[in-house]
């Protein structure tokens, strides 16, 4: 355990504890209050998330692509999508590069979905508040040290989730683990922004080639668009089109001076990319740049060590798991520094299965890590970080920490059966099996 000259000021207890609200945290914090756990969820934003409400507007991998379409995503992230239909603030696209059905929404109008239902669960909020450490004893991560404007607190638990989308908690409690430091390979990062007053029907009549050839003309002619296959796509607001076109790459987005000045590029990109819209695509003449995203979009930092290490092989040739908690048939979508993006599908309506051993971290008892944090190697991470998985990962961990509560708090000797047939109860699709054709 550190020590601190600073007195703790506050001492919280709680069974489970989640850090981090992204699309992973907020559902496992939502479903572990579901089950009846107490539940506490740390944020240092105001407002829950992470890239599902600072930056992106879309869930992927609630589908998978190909000449059938299945639905691959089901129980609590069902009930997230239906908070967001029911007020109106959600549509369903295709993906402009055959990677399947998604799910477009107000970013906004998430922030209260996430938060209500959160709330209606039983889970305790605490925003703005930061995680600097962990409190260790023996192979057990027993509670965290956190700071806010009220000084340092210390947060007990029994189970802790680490959803920072950086393995912050399992690194604190030595877990192995690679990341840029240690020479890993990451993805670029995306600073999205929106553009309004677009006149809708010219802008949907510019498809992607079309679009493509514009930015290479663009290009030609001394715009700065490091990105060339960017896409721009339609939102629940007429008039509105939301953008993924900036590209900052070879960044070390743990380093805090890496990304502050990541943040500042991409903001800059974002105006080139504007810029160019209105002077040369179709629709856009007459339009704003508006929204930039709360923060860029980070893909990638660290990845843990695992009980079990996902790998290309496994997502290409849809590798079945006994253990598997979730499951996904997203392509590897590889953003590197590049001016393109890699990608590389699975057979024709296949999926594979995402282990729950990928969440276990090596050398810690009691601690889940979920999200584009699990145990995977670069390429296979490419595929299974997209949110739909990531929400279904948050489920499992949900599940699985109110199972642990029963045993002490140890995640890793509880019953694989006992967890997917519990996760089944809610809806959880964990093989071909459980999947649904979608119409």
């Amino acid at each position: 355990m550190s020590t601190y000259s600073a007195p703790i000021k506050t001492e919280w207890n709680t069974d489970i504890l989640v850090v981090g609200s992204g699309s992973s945290g907020a559902t496992a914090a939502i479903t572990a209050g579901q089950q009846g756990a107490s539940v506490t969820l740390i944020e240092r934003y105001g407002f829950m998330g992470g890239i599902s409400t600072q930056v992106l507007d879309t869930f992927y991998g609630f589908f998978t692509p190909g000449s059938t379409s299945f639905k691959v995503v089901g129980g609590v992230p069902d009930q997230i999508v239906a908070g967001l239909m029911d007020k109106g603030k959600a549509l369903y696209r295709p993906n402009t590069y055959g990677a399947g059905q998604g799910i477009t929404y107000d970013p906004e109008v998430l922030k209260i979905v996430w938060e209500q239902m959160a709330l209606q669960a039983g889970v305790r909020l605490l925003y703005h508040t930061f995680v600097l450490d962990v409190v260790r004893d023996g192979d057990r991560v027993t509670g965290v040290i956190a700071a806010n404007k009220g000084g340092l607190m210390q947060i007990n638990a029994k189970v802790i989730i680490d959803a920072t989308g950086d393995a912050d908690l399992a690194v604190a409690a030595g877990v192995p683990h690679e990341s840029p430091k240690t020479g890993a390979e990451v993805q670029s990062l995306t600073t999205t922004f929106q553009m309004i007053n677009v006149d809708m029907e010219q802008a949907k009549a510019v498809k992607k080639d079309k679009l493509h050839a514009l930015m290479q003309d663009a290009i030609d002619q001394g715009y700065e668009l490091p990105r060339k296959e960017g896409s721009i796509h339609i939102t629940p607001f007429d008039g509105v089109m939301a953008t993924n076109m900036t590209r900052i790459g070879n960044v070390n987005a743990i380093d805090a001076e890496d990304l502050t000045k990541a943040e500042i590029e991409g903001r800059r990109q974002a105006e080139e990319y504007a810029r160019f819209l209105i002077d040369m695509v179709p629709g856009y003449s007459d339009s704003e740049m508006t929204s930039l995203s709360h923060q860029i979009g980070v893909r990638e930092t660290r990845r843990i060590y695992g009980e079990y290490r996902l790998t290309k092989q496994d997502v290409l040739s849809a590798r079945k798991f006994d253990d598997a908690i979730a499951i996904c048939g997203a392509p590897i979508e590889d953003h590197h520094a590049g001016n393109n993006t890699k990608w590389e599908y699975l057979p024709d309506g296949e999926t594979y299965g995402i282990p729950y051993r990928c969440l276990l971290p090596q050398d810690v008892d009691n601690l889940l890590v979920i999200g584009r944090c699990l145990s995977a190697e670069h390429d296979a991470h490419a595929s299974v970080r997209s949110m739909g998985q990531c929400m279904a990962m948050g489920q499992a961990a949900g599940v699985a920490g109110k199972l642990a509560l029963d045993g002490n708090g140890s995640t890793h000797n509880l019953s694989i059966n006992s967890l997917q047939s519990e996760l089944r109860l809610i809806g959880a699709i964990l093989s071909p099996e459980d999947a649904t054709v979608w119409a």
